[in-house]
């Protein structure tokens, strides 16, 4: 089976040519619109000696242009890289060397950068700039209009025959170091985020057309993701819709009122979001503005920390949408999904429904028993990434071998309930160790944010003369909220342990979340290095709570 995924993409263009494809703004193209532009950028590509095998960077925030050229790069044989379009000038230059860039897609208002980076990077040889509402100069580095580019392109599907064992790559951030990406092979990673495998029943699909055929049997699902493309959640729900001929609405920038008339606008069905960061602020929108809503039947999130409290709010204020909540990582892939019913029991961390070869692994590797209460680290088997792209030591420590089978271990710890479900407390290296005692970030913040006067809410560990650590939080108040920090307190610690409660409290204006919405610790911890907290308990922190 051609399981590749340009193929997968063409087989929804033969069956559905004149629905709409791809949404942004005021701007729309059809399946039949958006085959012809793809085949229009990698013919142009091709013809300045762009192959097989060979890295495309993709440096725009969301717009039809940026997944044309992911799918124009995968026509060709070739690798789309995501460019965090957030990135300085330091942190582009390596991206750009490490991944070592061919070519180039750009938005316009990314000019002054990219010239500034070109000259330590001498491989990276073609450089098309998409044209958005910015008057920068490209002509001294040898830029190329976006559209001028198609315009004298073919638009034919005559390239060679492809391969499940064409690369794809997600350049993954994380909380810590240098971005590194992540490797897969086209036919794993639609199996594990393009619905290759069914994500409810964990079955393998039939065959290549299945989701184009569905998607053309059936009536057309418009899909909404708001994350940035550069962030693997919103490439996937993408590419899923693109793959069974539905709709996809993307927009350049996450406004929460637009998100709303978008909705109502285009009557999207499934909105994926990525946990509070952008949870938060769409409620609270909806309930000012009064919008329709009555398209959606579903709300995803995945990536990042849904806490309980916004969840009920979702339950109450749609109570006909579905809403769930899936784990994973550029890394693991799909791991897991959670739907979400009110009146559920929310507390302890993100519990879901482990995907068929999702395991917790004990110390020496063994896969810990349902109910045993322990705490292990998440791993998944079946198809998984080839791993890190030039950095075989860190490969090497992603994965483990349990019973001959290859499992990737992405760094999240979990613990098995009794009936086989799976609840996320966080990452390992964010992991705090207070007293001897184990701190998972993800439990503490969504504490934090059920109180009334919380908008958002990162928590960190601090250095601790007694106790090695502390739980400190960096909080930012709700608009024309003071908090109170003893009602603040007793609230947290009627939802866990007293010793999980944080000790210090740096108050902010505002968090300082990633593009996509995840946590930035890095940024956490150094702000509560480089600034005193706004309120210590820590005196009080040395005798057990």
């Amino acid at each position: 089976m051609a399981l590749n995924i340009a193929d997968l993409v063409e087989h929804a263009v033969d069956l559905v040519p004149d629905r709409v494809a791809v949404i942004c703004g005021e701007r729309r193209v059809t399946y039949a619109q958006f085959e012809e532009r793809t085949n229009r950028l990698a013919h142009y590509l091709a013809e300045r000696g762009v192959g097989p095998g060979e890295h495309i960077g993709v440096y725009a925030r969301n717009s039809i242009a940026a997944i044309e050229a992911m799918v124009a790069a995968y026509k060709l044989r070739a690798v789309a890289v995501n460019i965090n379009y957030r990135y300085v000038q330091n942190e582009l230059r390596y991206v750009f060397d490490n991944a070592d860039l061919v070519a180039l897609v750009h938005e316009r208002r990314y000019a002054p950068l990219v010239a500034e980076v070109l000259p330590g990077v001498p491989n990276l040889k073609q450089v098309l700039v998409v044209g958005d509402e910015s008057t920068e100069d490209f002509a001294g580095y040898g830029g190329v209009a976006y559209e001028d580019a198609l315009a004298g392109a073919s638009p034919t599907r005559d390239f060679g025959e492809r391969s499940p064992d064409d690369v794809y790559i997600l350049y993954t951030g994380g909380t810590t170091g240098y971005p590194k990406g992540v490797l897969w092979r086209h036919e794993d990673v639609w199996r594990t985020l393009g619905g290759g495998i069914d994500f409810l029943t964990g079955e393998p699909l039939a065959d290549e057309w299945q989701q184009a055929r569905d998607g053309a049997n059936g009536g057309v699902l418009v899909r909404f993701p708001l994350a940035p493309l550069i962030h693997g959640a919103a490439q996937w729900a993408s590419l899923q819709s693109l793959f069974s001929g539905g709709t996809v609405v993307l927009s350049p920038r996450f406004d929460a009122d637009e998100v709303w008339r978008a909705i109502e606008r285009h009557r999207v069905n499934v909105l994926a979001i990525v946990g509070d960061a952008m949870a938060r602020p769409l409620i609270e929108a909806y309930h000012r503005g009064g919008y329709d809503a009555s398209s959606l039947v579903a709300v995803s999130s995945t990536g990042a920390l849904f806490s309980p409290s916004v969840k009920e709010q979702y339950l109450d204020a749609l109570p006909n949408v579905v809403i769930t909540d899936a784990v994973g990582s550029s890394e693991s892939g799909f791991a897991g999904i959670g739907m979400l019913q009110r009146g559920a029991d929310f507390s302890g961390g993100v519990r879901v429904n482990p995907g068929r070869d999702t395991v917790v692994l004990d110390e020496d590797n063994r896969p810990l028993e349902p109910g045993s209460g322990l705490v292990g680290r998440l791993a998944r088997g079946g198809h998984v990434p080839l791993g890190y792209y030039k950095d075989p030591e860190k490969t090497a420590a992603m994965f483990v071998e349990v019973d001959g089978r290859r499992y990737v271990t992405p760094g999240d710890f979990a613990r098995v309930e009794a009936d086989g479900s799976i609840t996320l407390l966080g990452r390992g290296n964010m992991c705090i160790n207070t007293g001897g005692e184990k701190v998972y970030p993800d439990e503490v913040e969504g504490a934090l944010k059920s109180h009334p006067d919380v908008f958002d809410a990162l928590v960190v560990g601090v250095p601790d003369d007694r106790l090695g650590q502390r739980v400190a939080a960096v909080v930012q108040p709700r608009p024309g909220h003071t908090l109170d920090y003893a009602a603040l307190d007793a609230h947290v610690r009627t939802r866990i342990a007293g010793y999980k409660t944080p000790r210090s409290l740096w108050v902010v204006d505002e968090i300082t979340r990633t593009p996509s919405g995840k946590a930035d610790y890095r940024w956490a911890q150094r702000l509560t290095r480089e600034h005193q907290a706004t309120h210590d308990t820590a005196p009080a922190a040395t005798g057990r709570a």
